[in-house]
């Protein structure tokens, strides 16, 4: 029979999969001989099974029975007079994103007992108090506001109050056993799984939504028994900068919620020294003992209660970009990890996160408040007070609140950033910001937060629903206004600028990208058009150029150019129209191969249908149409419009375009290839590549591979001629396809738009958020690469196209090159390399050398 429930000492960190996160790391604690409060976990198994049935799975009911005897008589207590929390656990951790009940097992019987026990009657009540809000509005959905409390309430009072409100919410009577407490408070925690935050939680960060969770019994230990006692989350190293030190907030006689809710300030927890200096002493020493144990910065939540020190919950830490390549490299300074541990601790989406823009602060922006540097980051945007209205706005916001909660998550999500007056860095608002990486102060105590008003003020500032702001969450400062913003220091370092020796981010950084240079086997290269993109992405690392899309070379002034070649009606006017061209596009190519220097430079051949180079029919039938009222000849513009009826498709994507444009209208591709070739003879060490576009039959790269090889021979040179994989037909034809091909480059964004049968400019907004919604797709197919579908075709087409060509160079030019994930795949695929905008190639490096890392490691184990 399947087990459902395992006590702390029978559980272990690695069975975190069926424990959950929270779950294994208690029981890892109880391993490690530090101080936990004894009790069981039900596992991630049980709701699954609670999930998909509505209801307990058999056995599980026994289970919890028999784990619950267990635990009263390790308390000598029955529950009841023992207490209980009941807490939420995933796999991943999911700040505030599920459900935590405090005090089960008191009632109406049983809190006289607690206060008896205590001797604290006030105590007792506000334990009875908590019990009840939380399982009011945990268990049975009663709004957060019914339980709002009035200033001159006694705590019994308060707690009176809490009892009517649930009898009058549900029409019964708060559960008066505390065994009915527990199950009911169990099945609330499986519930919260698919709770909204939850599920927008999870598909925020990517987490998968069959994992479910598992439930945590713990026995209550207490840290509001008075001046002795307290509660308080500690870092073992700064989840913003990465340095060592004592990092963490504490809360004299207070209850953990208190600390994360943000609901009151916090002390520095180096305060605690001076109070409490055994328990302080002590936590330092478990501190050490942790992070040796997990070899990372960990995350720790203690209570201390009446000067006995517990340890509530322990986990490897969430951190700012900054911090992780800090830590890793500080690890391996110390000798815990080596350097390709190292790597595998940072990821391509924090490398992005670096580079994004700072405030430029050289025009004497002055701050008008100042809090805690929560998650670093430069945001602006007008203030909101509201997170629905945040998540609805189409403009850039900051989310303004006192404190935030789980509920605020989807206006966290849509801000650009956030800022509250209350809490600290171990608030959810931190935590949670600091997870999606976005900037964030808190505790900036000088706001007078008004959310009834929708303002805040500050030493004389007001500032009203509207009014633009910026917030540094690196320095924590706010500033009135949109401040400008300047380059990342890391961008301009990798741009060339001096960057202060001491500065360990930027040491960091660039140690962990030379060991990914040196351990990755896909190369980078870049998607550049013009010289000056490929001038930038060389300065970023990237070894060639791996799309250079010759459309956007008819762009702007040049587009007279191509509408001459559309218009030509005579062999002789389209030559000419070609002719003209031929000198801009040499110029062009002569430019990128010199901002190269010998690097390869793969030039795709024209792709878009020449209708795109016209103006929009409505504009040209508007302005044919106005001339024509006036008793004017249109002239050109009726020539146009002309043109654009004849040349209409009712889909131009799978229309006249790429390889099929170059076979139908006579000397265009020829045209580009002599471009490239005389380009590349005039620079020496040029190193050319031509790819044609759209192919779905080797016989039409064959008819162009002919064309161009003759034209090559003339001039004098050597070029590779290869092809784009975006056709589905091409990928299931590979291998003969190889045969005519020098290389192969994936154009992954056509060939999901044809694999799905999707119109990315239609479909994104018409249905991808129910679609993602639904589950159908864990993340959008254009943004990563489908695995399952289009990654089988990939892989067909390497494989095929491998076995009839060995020598075969492929790689990938959609957008997908630059996406992590994505670049993973690609590596395990067995691409040669990757093409991305130039602003991703360091991104690409990085993940490029953390796939060759995890897959030397998946070999050894």
């Amino acid at each position: 029979m399947t087990k459902y429930v395992y006590d702390f000492a029978e559980g272990s960190g690695k069975l975190n999969d069926l424990l959950g996160g929270k779950g294994g790391n208690l029981a890892e604690m109880a391993r490690l001989g530090l101080p936990v409060p004894p009790g069981f976990t039900i596992t991630t198994d049980a709701c699954r099974a609670y999930l998909r049935t509505g209801r307990e799975p058999y056995g599980l009911a026994d289970e919890i029975g028999l784990h619950l005897e267990r635990l009263e008589r390790r308390a000598g207590r029955r529950l009841g007079d023992l207490l209980v929390s009941v807490r939420s656990g995933a796999k991943y951790s999911m700040p505030g994103m599920m459900e935590t009940i405090l005090n089960v097992g008191l009632t109406d019987a049983t809190v006289a007992g607690l206060a008896a026990r205590t001797g604290d009657e006030r105590f007792a009540w506000d334990c009875y108090r908590r019990l009840v809000q939380m399982f009011g509005r945990t268990v049975r959905n009663i709004p957060a506001e019914a339980f709002e409390a009035a200033g001159d309430e006694s705590p019994r009072e308060l707690t009176m109050r809490y009892l009517r409100v649930f009898r009058e919410r549900t029409g019964e009577q708060f559960p008066q056993d505390p065994r009915e407490q527990l199950d009911q408070a169990v099945r609330a925690v499986f519930g919260s799984w698919n709770s909204e935050r939850a599920v927008l939680y999870r598909r925020q960060e990517r987490i998968p939504a069959d994992l479910g969770t598992a439930v945590n019994v713990v026995a209550m230990v207490f840290g509001n028994l008075g001046a002795d006692s307290g509660t308080g989350v500690a870092f073992t190293r700064d989840p913003a900068t990465g340095e060592r030190g004592v990092y963490g907030d504490y809360l004299a006689n207070a209850q953990g919620e208190d600390v994360v809710a943000g609901i009151r300030n916090t002390m520095p927890l180096q305060d605690l020294e001076a109070r409490d200096k055994h328990s302080y002493d002590e936590l330092m020493s478990i501190m050490a003992t942790l992070e040796e144990h997990y070899k990372d910065l960990c995350d720790i939540e203690f209570t201390i209660e009446r000067g006995k020190l517990w340890m509530l919950q322990t986990r490897v830490g969430k951190r700012t970009a900054a911090a992780a390549f800090v830590i890793a490299t500080h690890l391996v300074d110390e000798g815990v990890i080596d350097l390709d541990e190292a790597l595998t601790r940072v990821n391509g989406a924090q490398l992005a996160q670096l580079m994004f823009p700072a405030f430029d602060l050289s025009h004497g922006a002055r701050p008008i408040a100042a809090g805690v540097a929560a998650s670093p980051g430069a945001a602006v945007g007008a203030a909101v007070f509201d997170a629905r209205r945040a998540a609805d706005a189409d403009a850039p916001v900051i989310l303004v609140r006192q404190e935030t909660n789980p509920d605020d998550l989807p206006g966290m999500i849509a801000a650009q950033g956030i800022l509250t007056s209350r809490g600290g860095k171990t608030s959810h608002a931190a935590v949670v910001a600091r997870g999606m990486g976005k900037p964030c102060v808190c505790g900036a105590s000088g706001l007078d937060v008004d959310l009834r008003t929708g303002r805040f003020t500050v030493d004389g500032h007001v500032v009203s629903e509207g009014d633009v702001i910026s917030i540094d969450g690196t320095s924590g400062r706010v500033y009135l206004g949109e401040v400008p913003v300047q380059p990342s220091p890391v961008v301009r370092h990798f741009e060339g600028e001096p960057a202060p020796g001491s500065d360990p981010l930027i040491r960091a950084v660039d140690r962990l990208l030379t060991h990914a240079d040196k351990r990755r086997r896909l190369a980078v290269r870049a998607n550049a058009d013009t010289a000056e993109d490929a001038a930038r992405a060389r300065r970023l690392g990237a070894q060639g150029i791996g799309l250079c899309r010759t459309e956007h070379m008819f762009l702007g002034e040049r587009r007279v150019f191509v509408e001459r070649l559309i218009l030509a009606r005579s062999a002789a006017r389209r030559d000419a129209a070609l002719a003209d061209l031929l000198p801009l596009q040499r110029n062009d190519f002569v430019e990128l191969f010199r901002a190269m220097a010998g690097l390869p430079v793969t030039i795709r051949l024209i792709d878009p249908p020449l209708h795109e180079f016209l103006p929009p029919l409505e504009e040209l039938a508007v302005k044919v149409a106005r001339a024509e009222e006036r008793g004017e000849n249109p002239g050109h513009d009726r020539e146009l419009l002309d043109a654009v009826h004849r040349m209409h498709e009712e889909n131009p994507m799978l229309g006249l375009r790429g390889v099929r444009l170059g076979l139908v209208v006579p000397g265009l591709f020829a045209m580009q290839v002599r471009a490239i070739a005389e380009a590349a003879a005039a620079v020496p060490g040029a190193r050319a590549e031509i790819m044609v576009p759209l192919v779905g039959a080797v016989q039409e790269l064959e008819a162009v591979r002919d064309e161009a090889q003759r034209l090559l021979d003339e001039i004098g040179v050597d070029a590779r001629i290869g092809t784009m994989i975006e056709v589905p037909r091409a990928a299931l034809t590979a291998g003969e396809i190889a045969r005519a091909a020098d290389f192969f480059s994936f154009g992954t964004n056509d060939l999901t738009q044809m694999g799905w049968g999707f119109s990315r400019d239609d479909v994104e907004g018409a249905f991808f958020t129910r679609y993602l919604d639904l589950g159908i797709f864990g993340v959008s197919p254009f943004e990563s690469i489908d695995r399952d579908g289009v990654g089988r075709l990939i892989r067909i087409a390497v494989d095929e196209g491998r076995a009839a060509r060995p020598d075969l160079h492929i790689g990938v030019c959609g957008e997908h090159g630059g996406d992590p994930a994505s670049i993973r795949f690609f590596a395990e695929a067995g691409l040669d390399y990757v093409s991305c905008s130039p602003f991703r190639v360091p991104v690409a490096r990085l993940e490029a050398g953390r796939s060759a890392v995890t897959a030397e490691g998946s070999d050894t184990r």
